[in-house]
């Protein structure tokens, strides 16, 4: 393991200095933030709808089918992304005069994944004349080839990397199509189908529609509380226009201006609405949206974000609930298993690490095997695919999950191309993918894989390392410090929460719930002649057998922030890392 203090790669410009301290100053500026101007998240700083590549062209075919009220059907994926996508098509769609809307999500554990055939015979139910795709379709080349048969429009939203051939679409919306100049390569799909939507109530506006129609243009700016839970749950880079996407969105849930199922899922959580930030959306509405689509079906959490009543939501958001508690236990049980698997095999020693980590268990649910790979990369900074039963005899589906230097989606395309008939299906990105394979070729593809990922192995490729934002000054440890780099920008993926790392004197420690300590710590400050106060403390998810004891110096990687308890605020380490 390697700590690293972060490099300064900014030089921040402020035309009012003594507004930031020189800590938030160091902080942005180790974030390339070059300019308090990039820190406004302001609409209007927002790229241009145009400069997203076919966006017109997807304008232009919507607005044919709205001025002839054709029947629309929106296919989404089962996740986070999917579901804000879907709902927030639906929504815009209908505030824009169309009146023949239905969606379709494909349950994964029938279909699997995007727009296959089997879904487009599925669709034919509803005789849409448009099917538009969000979240997925960009690999639906089947699919799609079926419904242009079937005499079916496609319209393609995806935010995916695509392979070398496209799908025969009507159009393709896509960030990461290869002649799209569009410089937000990490637009969710939410955020795709937000942009697509802006250029078709634009295009009508410019056709007079809305006038002819006599209804009034829709704000779809109220749908931002969408757009910024998809873009923080699906986990993407949170570059300056994403940033000012979730942003914005927060800023609408902040004033109770959300739609009723995301006040009811913070509801339901625990949590504060009105203080929100964007690690909520990742820690409290996601997994919860998650769990429909890993568990049953995601149409449960597309209703929770389409209703308008706040009952019906808060009943919705109260299954949701439960639905997580289930896949938090299947994940428990499945963890414990790959643990003693991975120590049968001598799998778990510094010697034996793998390049890839490659699991299966016939008896392990599918829609949890993400989460499974996450946990066990975190373990031991290695990619790993978990495996579990398919819906066709014979299949087994995967999910892989990887780590800094080894795009996954590069790596199983490397390894296809070398194994033509080892894989069934793959797609993804760099950090998280999806395949799938016949069981009888596990030990073949986990052979191939590691071969190939060997070539990736530079000296520092896994070795676990750890960036800090440096340490704390004896008056950083304050409330007001902890509020204002809870609040200081959307962080997330690419822009990370800031992380600090010091020495302290453990003056009480507490067990929670057997895998989780309460701290109260003394700072351990040199050369300091301000007295700084003992500090609370919390650490989730460990074993505390293996922690120090009352009176015992230890040195951490931890976030500063903000404990929130009956009302109560109180400044609060976060414990990320034992360091020693």
């Amino acid at each position: 393991m390697k700590l690293v203090s972060r490099p300064l790669s900014g030089s921040l410009q402020t035309t009012k200095p003594s507004d930031l301290s020189p800590l938030i100053q160091r902080i942005y500026a180790g974030r390339g933030v070059n300019s308090t101007d990039e820190l406004q998240f302001n609409l209007n700083q927002l790229l241009p709808i145009s400069s997203l590549a076919n966006v017109e062209q997807a304008a232009e075919l919507l607005a044919a089918s709205l001025q002839q009220q054709e029947q629309l059907l929106i296919v989404g994926d089962f996740d986070a992304d999917g579901a804000t996508a879907t709902a927030l098509a639906h929504r815009a769609l209908c505030l824009m005069g169309a009146k023949h809307v239905d969606y379709l999500v494909p349950n994964r554990f029938e279909y699997g994944y995007g727009l296959t055939p089997e879904i487009v015979k599925e669709a034919q139910r509803f005789s849409p004349d448009l099917i538009i795709t969000v979240d997925n379709g960009i690999s639906s080349l089947e699919g799609v080839a079926a419904a242009r048969q079937a005499g079916i429009k496609v319209l393609v939203t995806d935010h995916h990397l695509p392979a070398k051939t496209l799908p025969d679409a009507n159009v393709i919306v896509n960030p990461n199509l290869r002649d799209d100049d569009f410089p937000s390569k990490s637009l969710a799909g939410v955020g795709v189908i937000f942009y697509v939507m802006l250029a078709l109530k634009r295009h009508l506006q410019e056709q007079d529609y809305f006038t002819q129609q006599k209804i009034q243009p829709p704000n779809l700016l109220t749908l931002l509380d969408l757009v910024a839970l998809g873009t923080v749950a699906d986990v993407v880079p949170l570059d300056a226009n994403n940033r000012i996407l979730v942003e914005q969105g927060l800023r609408r849930v902040r004033v109770g201006q959300c739609c009723a199922g995301i006040t009811a899922l913070f509801e339901i959580a625990g949590g504060n609405a009105s203080r929100a930030v964007a690690t909520d959306f990742g820690f409290t509405c996601g997994p919860r949206l998650n769990a429909a689509g890993r568990l049953a079906d995601m149409s449960l959490g597309i209703e929770c974000l389409l209703t308008d009543s706040i009952t019906e939501a808060r009943e919705i958001a109260s299954t949701l609930n439960d639905m997580n508690k289930e896949r938090r236990a299947i994940e428990t049980s499945m963890k414990n298993e790959a643990m003693r698997e991975l120590e049968q095999l001598d799998l778990c020693s510094v010697d034996n690490l793998p390049a890839v980590y490659c699991l299966y268990n016939e008896s392990w649910h599918q829609g949890v095997v993400g989460i499974l790979a996450s946990r066990i990369k975190e373990m031991f900074n290695r990619p790993v695919i978990a495996f579990a039963p398919g819906e066709n005899e014979g299949e087994i589906k995967g999910s892989a999950r990887s780590i800094k230097g080894i795009h996954m989606r590069d790596l199983l395309d490397e390894v296809a191309s070398q194994n033509p008939e080892l894989l069934s299906k793959f797609g993804g990105h760099a950090m998280a993918a999806g395949l799938s394979l016949e069981s009888s070729k596990f030990n073949e593809f986990q052979q191939a894989v590691n071969l190939i990922a060997e070539r990736y192995n530079e000296d520092d490729t896994f070795l676990e390392t750890h960036f800090t934002d440096g340490e704390l000054a004896a008056e950083d440890f304050t409330l007001e410090t902890a509020e204002i780099l809870r609040s200081a920008a959307p962080w997330g993926q690419h822009f990370p929460a800031p992380v600090f790392d010091g020495r302290f004197i453990i003056q009480n420690r507490t067990v929670l719930k057997e895998t989780h300590l309460k701290l109260v710590l003394q700072p351990v400050l040199a050369n300091e002649p301000i007295p700084v106060l003992p500090v609370q403390a919390i650490v989730f998810n460990i074993d505390p057998t293996l922690w120090a004891e009352v009176g015992e110096e230890i040195h951490l990687l931890y976030r500063f922030d903000v404990n929130e308890y009956k009302g109560f605020l109180s400044p609060q380490l976060v414990i990320e890392k034992l360091l020693a």
